[in-house]
């Protein structure tokens, strides 16, 4: 049974053959409740007498909800219910015209929306005895359409009430003047909502105040019973009109999962048919001898014939009669809410959302009779790369801590054993002081209790260092007003040396030393303080960070010569913070200093000699460079013991970088630095002592140190650690404690992390699938420049799955990915720009990109390249070039690629015949599980035409595609695309049934 029962007929006389149903009506009050005891008895010979009655003289009364439960359950309650609700429902041609509208309006259960229960297109109360007359004098055509529901349907979607289908009738009024053919103004209309027990219903009287107009169909009762259905159960509509229960649920779920095997199966699956091949070659032949369009709706009545034979051929076969069943299925599901009987199933050939399948069919035809090269199996090979996660070992992240932070201590150490000899501070207290002072006022003193605090600061080769002792000496000093100490104290309490990791008394110590750097200056200029001062300004200590007014007091220390200075404004000038980017100043500057001997400007001059940044490239100057901020380091080194310093000559030993490579050396360097607390160093001993190829593989060790380093705050430390954590490798699998790690390194803006934390939550495995959560990392990591982010993120887009389409963002997140050489980007652009369906069809970016793709070994990219150049359709063929990318591809173990060339060797048509090779191309691609391969390996003697097994193999997959098409169509329906899950489970019955882990299942194209 339908769920919304809608009839819609004329308003008749009394008919005096009926006068006894009259009676009953006009004598019974009301619907009266049966007592409970006998409710469930038999239904009386009077009731069984009156049911008969009423379907004789009203046959369509068998399509009420009631006389179905009547029918279910011969009960007295049940009788009753049918004969009021078959009396209600037919008054209209038992009662004159007046005596209707009296009725609907007023009879029991009718909800009174003042004296009597009719209401219409205007708010304003209806006076009933005007509006009976008004409709009794009318003298042309009047309808008087019923809408039934069921109770639990009603109460469900509220429309249990007048006011509901006040609102319902309202919004539909014009669909009923459009099916009765009348115009809108013309249009009158009124109703009242019966509240019935079982099947709450409401009575229409509906015409026009022209009596000429209006008449009804067939189709226009289907189209407004139709509209009505859509509006009352839209919310179920979202879900295929699901029932309640969850049976129907499930029934539901499982035809869908069906039709996708089934789909998934036409993909991947051989058609050995031949009756379909014998009727394609006789299509063929005639499409030959065919003149103008070569569309079906263009070819004369005999061809659209034999195309309709092939058509129906077609759907006999086991995968597509199974699919077209299944398809109807779902599309009655939708039927079922508002049609008292479903269509009788039409052959596939006539059924009209399926006509393209036609075309299809004819463009085989007409492919076979050119003979054209086909490639089988593999038109949407971007399945694979929608499933392709970026490695691990292909996320390139640096383990280089940017420069500007490894200076800063080393500098201010060193640049103070280089002050100049004359300096002084205004207090008197020379930089050579040996005795403290008592005196309190701002100075700079290297005095030997300074210097004795810095030696417990960074111990030494016989001295482990004691933070504690360093830290009450430094404490002395500060209080002397000593301002190197003050800093010095801000450094300790940032790391958590000696004391507690106060982020806040930090801040308070260097704003110390900020303004007795200030104060000095003030007394007596001196560039070394106006170095200093400019330090704290670009590092943001104990102020605000500044990058402008560090860079006016950088120029006036490097405007008297100071290297660090130079080196520093250097910095500025090339990252262009708080000054204009400059690349040939920070060049010059940078020169200037190196040139007093400066190992850091060194290091910066090398690495632009070797990219070509503020000068031309030149390999020997940056290797002569390097050397030298090699030498320099460790000069700097055996003075300092700087934990920065170490860590920098760790990573130059460990990179091999202006010296010998010296993993055993980068190591020494690395705990030492480690030791003092340097999180960078920390995360180094992790990473090497991780590394099963660095000859000190130590698990236990690496983890240790990570741990410490992410403790520490390092977010290198924390994403690695949380990588460890989410794959199980060396700790017990924690995807919670995974998510703290990366969500921790994420926030302060590593890329990785953040992208880490995007594929968990995209990919839904370990942990619930959250789109919100997923955007928001990836879109931060993208941000940040990560270019497997912008990937990621530019596949949901220009899939549109999980979030809205958006081509241009998915457009421009390929560029950015792409032009940072990502391959998997570089090839969706040439596929975009090939295809030409979101985004204009440009073949010479296409080509750009794929080959671009195709030079860094994508298979992919290769195997179209190769497509491309052997059909010569959007470029000049070039059949040398074609069998290159092929076999590049081929030699990876693309499937597609093997067998493209077996068939090309095999046919002998572009290039010689060559047996030996095309048997052992079509070997490989068969291993994988390619039915094209093994086609052409089983008939390799035989005198079968293969183009007419492959073209009605191509048949099958392109119909999987349409179905797949008008499956998505119905309403309620999901996208019928299989997901990643589902694939994964099919790929995983492949291999058990033999075939190769990486024999992708894809989609179909024929060129």
């Amino acid at each position: 049974m339908p769920r919304i029962i809608f009839k819609c007929r004329y308003l008749k006389n009394a008919a005096a053959h009926a006068e006894n149903l009259v009676t009953y009506v006009a004598t019974r009050d009301g619907v009266e409740k049966l007592p409970e005891r006998m409710r469930n008895r038999h239904a009386t010979n009077k009731q069984k007498l009156l049911v008969s009655d009423i379907l004789e003289q009203f046959p369509d009364s068998t399509g009420l909800f009631e006389y179905e439960d009547y029918l279910a359950k011969p009960t007295m309650e049940n009788a009753s219910e049918f004969i009021s609700a078959a009396l209600d429902q037919n008054l209209d041609q038992l009662a004159h015209k007046e005596v209707y509208v009296n009725y609907i309006a007023t009879r029991p259960h009718a909800e009174r929306l003042d004296t009597h229960g009719l209401f219409s297109d205007e708010d304003i109360p209806l006076v009933l005895s005007q509006t009976a007359k008004e409709v009794a004098e009318h003298t042309g055509n009047i309808w008087t359409p019923i809408i039934s529901l069921r109770r639990e349907d009603a109460a469900r979607l509220g429309y249990d009430n007048a006011a509901a289908w006040m609102a319902l009738l309202r919004k539909q009024r014009n669909v009923f003047a459009q099916q009765m053919k009348i115009e809108p103004e013309n249009l009158r209309w009124y109703a009242a909502y019966h509240d019935e027990g079982h099947h709450p219903h409401c009575h229409m009287i509906v015409y026009s105040v022209d009596p000429r107009e209006g008449f009804v169909t067939k189709p226009g009762i289907e189209a407004m019973r139709s509209s009505l259905a859509r509006e009352i159960f839209q919310q179920d509509l979202l879900q295929i009109y699901a029932e309640q229960t969850e049976r129907r649920n499930a029934l539901t779920s499982q035809s869908r999962d069906a039709l996708q095997v089934l789909l998934v199966q036409m993909q991947t699956g051989a058609c050995d048919n031949p009756v379909l091949e014998e009727l394609l070659s006789q299509l063929a032949e005639r499409l030959r001898h065919t003149t103008g369009k070569k569309q079906y709706g263009y070819l004369k009545a005999p061809v659209k014939e034999l195309v309709n034979r092939i058509v129906d051929e077609l759907a006999q076969e086991e995968r597509v009669a199974a699919a077209y069943g299944q398809w109807c299925e779902l599309r009655n599901e939708v039927l079922r809410t508002y049609r008292d009987e479903l269509p009788p199933p039409l052959p596939l050939s006539q059924q009209k959302e399926f006509k393209q399948i036609k075309n299809m069919v004819i463009a085989e035809a007409v492919r076979l009779g050119n003979q054209e090269f086909s490639f089988e199996g593999d038109d949407q090979d971007e399945l694979i790369m929608e499933e392709t996660i970026i490695p691990e070992d292909l996320e390139m992240m640096s383990d280089a801590v940017p420069d500007e932070e490894l200076n800063e201590e080393a500098e201010d150490l060193q640049s103070g054993f280089d002050n100049d000899q004359d300096f002084e501070s205004t207090t008197g207290h020379s930089g050579s002081a040996d005795t403290a002072s008592s005196s309190g006022k701002p100075h700079i003193a290297w005095n030997s209790r300074y210097n004795q605090a810095r030696a417990f600061l960074y111990g030494s080769d016989l001295l482990e260092p004691d933070f504690e002792q360093a830290l009450a000496l430094f404490l002395l000093e500060a209080e002397d007003g000593n301002a190197l100490a003050m800093h010095d104290l801000g450094r300790m309490c940032t790391d958590g040396l000696g004391t507690e990791m106060e982020a806040d008394t930090a801040f308070d110590w260097y704003g110390k030393a900020l303004a007795a750097f200030l104060a000095i200056e003030a007394k007596k200029e001196h560039r070394y303080v106006e170095y200093r001062i400019g330090k704290l300004y670009a590092a943001g200590l104990g102020t605000e960070q500044n990058y402008a007014e560090a860079a006016d007091w950088f120029q006036q220390a490097a405007s008297k010569g100071h290297k660090y200075a130079q080196y520093s404004l250097g910095g500025l000038y090339y990252r262009g913070q708080g000054v204009e980017q400059d690349f040939q100043t920070a060049f010059s500057l940078y020169q200037r200093s190196a040139a007093q001997g400066m190992p850091y400007a060194d290091y910066e001059l090398a690495k632009m000699y070797r990219d070509g940044v503020g000068t031309a490239p030149n390999a020997d100057e940056a290797e002569l460079h390097f050397e030298a901020a090699f030498q320099g380091f460790l000069q700097m080194e055996r003075q300092s013991r700087d934990d920065k310093l170490q860590y920098r000559l760790g990573q130059i030993l460990y990179t091999g970088t202006g010296t010998e490579k010296d993993v055993d050396e980068a190591l020494r360097y690395f705990e030492k630095s480690a030791r003092l607390g340097n999180v960078h160093a920390q995360y180094m001993l992790g990473k090497i002592y991780l590394d099963a190829d660095s000859g000190h593989f130590n698990a236990e060790k690496a983890i240790q140190w990570l741990i410490k380093s992410a403790d520490n705050g390092n977010a290198l430390a924390q994403y690695a650690l949380g990588k460890l954590f989410r794959d199980g490798n060396h700790v017990e699998k924690d995807i919670s404690k995974a998510i703290a790690l990366f969500t921790l390194a994420a926030e302060p803006d590593n890329s990785y992390a953040a992208y880490a934390l995007g594929k968990l939550y995209l990919l839904g495995d370990d942990t619930p699938k959250d789109i919100d959560a997923a955007l928001k990392w990836l879109t931060k990591s993208a941000d940040l420049g990560n270019q497997f982010a912008q990937y990621a993120l530019g596949k949901l887009y220009m899939t549109g799955e999980d979030v809205p389409k958006n081509i241009s963002k998915a457009l421009e997140l390929f560029q950015k990915s792409a032009e940072q050489g990502n391959q998997y980007a570089q090839y969706q652009l040439g596929k975009l720009y090939l295809k030409g369906e979101d985004v204009p069809k440009n073949m010479e970016d296409a080509i750009r990109w794929l080959t671009a793709a195709a030079q860094q070994e994508n298979q992919y990219a290769q195997y179209q390249l190769g497509k491309l150049y052997l059909l010569g359709e959007d470029v000049t063929k070039n059949i040398e070039v074609a069998i290159r990318w092929l076999t590049a591809s081929a030699e990876q173990g693309n499937q597609y690629a093997q067998y493209a060339l077996g068939k090309l060797y095999l046919l002998g048509r572009d290039t010689p015949r060559d047996r030996e090779t095309a048997v052992r191309w079509l070997t490989l691609s068969a291993e994988q599980g390619n039915q094209y391969a093994q086609f052409f390996l089983d008939h390799l003697d035989s005198f079968r035409d293969p183009s007419l097994f492959l073209a009605v193999t191509r048949l099958l997959h392109h119909a999987s595609r349409i179905f797949q098409e008008e499956a998505r169509r119905l309403p309620g329906v999901p996208g019928m695309h299989t997901d990643s899950k589902l694939r994964r489970k099919l790929r995983q019955k492949k291999i058990a049934q033999g075939h190769a882990p990486d024999d992708h299942e894809q989609k179909f194209t024929a060129y």
